[in-house]
C-alpha cells in the first residue's frame, strides 16, 4: 500500500516538473527514484521503513528547484534552492515529523556531483548515487546529447575542442560532458551498492565514446 505522503509528494512534484525539459524531467526523477529502490534495497535493513520512506522521498524530490536554475541559466543552484523548497513542499503535503523533513531536504541539498555540500547521512548517499547512475551508461548518454541539442551544440568534436569549450556554448557536446563528468562518476559512488551497478554503465559509456571518436575521424 502505498504511503499517502510519498503519493502526496508524488503528485505535487509531477505537475512541478511536467513541463521542464527531458534531461531532468520527471521521468528521470522515476528512474532515480527505483535506482534508488534498488539501493536502498541492498542497504538498507528490510524492517527501517522511515529511512526507506526518506529515501523515497528525497529522490523525489530532488530536482523539484530545476525549473528556478533552468530559468536563472544556472545561476541558481536547484540543490541549494531546492532544499528549502522540498521541505516546504513535505509540509504542505500534510507531514509534521520535522526530523524527517531535515533529513529528506539534506539529502536534496547533498545529491549535486558539482555541490558544495557533500553527502553525509547513509540517506544522503543512496539519494545521490541513485541520481548519478541515471547519468551514465546508455541513459547518460541519451541524457547528454538531448541537452546538447537542444542548447545547439555539436553533435561531436575533439577532446581539445570540447575541454577549451564553454558551458552553453557550441562546443559544450556530450563529449564535453563525458570527459569533464561522466567519465568520473563510477569512481565516486558512495555505496557499496552504487559502485558495483555503475561499472557496467561506465564501460559501456567509456566503450561508445570511443567508438564515437573512431567513427567521427577524431581519435587522437
Amino acid at each position: 500500500m502505498t504511503d499517502p505522503l510519498f503519493q502526496k509528494v508524488y503528485d505535487t512534484v509531477r505537475s512541478i516538473l511536467e513541463n521542464v525539459p527531458g534531461c531532468h524531467d520527471f521521468d528521470h526523477t522515476l528512474r532515480v527514484l527505483g535506482n534508488a529502490r534498488n539501493i536502498a534495497g541492498k542497504e538498507l535493513a528490510a524492517e527501517d521503513r522511515r529511512s526507506y520512506l526518506a529515501v523515497e522521498l528525497g529522490t523525489l524530490l530532488h530536482d523539484v528547484a530545476r525549473p528556478e536554475e533552468l530559468a536563472s541559466g544556472g545561476t541558481i543552484c536547484h540543490a541549494e534552492a531546492g532544499a528549502p523548497k522540498a521541505a516546504a513542499i513535505l509540509r504542505q503535503c500534510g507531514c509534521t515529523d520535522e526530523p524527517l523533513i531535515r533529513i529528506v531536504s539534506e539529502s536534496v541539498l547533498r545529491h549535486r556531483f558539482r555541490g558544495k555540500n557533500a553527502p553525509v547521512s547513509r540517506i544522503d548517499k543512496i539519494v545521490y548515487d541513485a541520481d548519478k547512475l541515471d547519468s551514465i551508461g546508455a541513459v547518460g548518454i541519451g541524457r547528454s546529447f538531448h541537452f546538447a541539442g537542444r542548447i545547439g551544440a555539436r553533435l561531436h568534436n575533439t577532446e581539445q575542442e570540447a575541454l577549451a569549450g564553454k558551458e552553453y556554448g557550441r562546443e559544450d557536446s556530450a563529449y564535453r560532458e563525458y570527459l569533464v563528468k561522466l567519465r568520473h562518476v563510477s569512481g565516486r559512488m558512495l555505496t557499496e551498492t552504487g559502485r558495483v551497478l555503475a561499472v557496467e554503465r561506465a564501460d559501456f559509456m567509456h566503450e561508445f565514446f570511443r567508438r564515437m571518436n573512431r567513427e567521427s575521424g577524431m581519435e587522437s
